[in-house]
């Protein structure tokens, strides 16, 4: 299947929206990996809440939202650590 280019509202063809220079591919691939990161995140929270809700939790807590975010591990804020690493 071919890809075909879809425009974005706002956007220029080889530009940035804001008009200036485009950022490059490496500062894409910067913005994808943390938009990555927080779309597993949230996932992890759903899953997270759907189990709750099962058990018959009516919200998760605060220690179990840092439990399943992973708050406070170790190395965690690095993005070189291997619990960030995917692919």
């Amino acid at each position: 299947m071919a890809r075909v280019p879809v425009p974005v509202p706002g956007s220029r063809p080889g530009g940035s929206r804001s008009g200036g220079s485009s950022r490059g591919p490496r500062s894409s691939a910067v913005q994808d990996q943390i938009a990555l990161a927080e779309i597993e995140m949230c996932g992890d929270l759903m899953i997270a809440a759907a189990a709750a809700e099962l058990a018959g939790e009516e919200r998760l807590s605060t220690a179990r939202i840092d439990e399943v975010l992973r708050v406070g591990e170790p190395g965690r804020d690095d993005p070189a650590h291997p619990s960030r690493a995917r692919c």
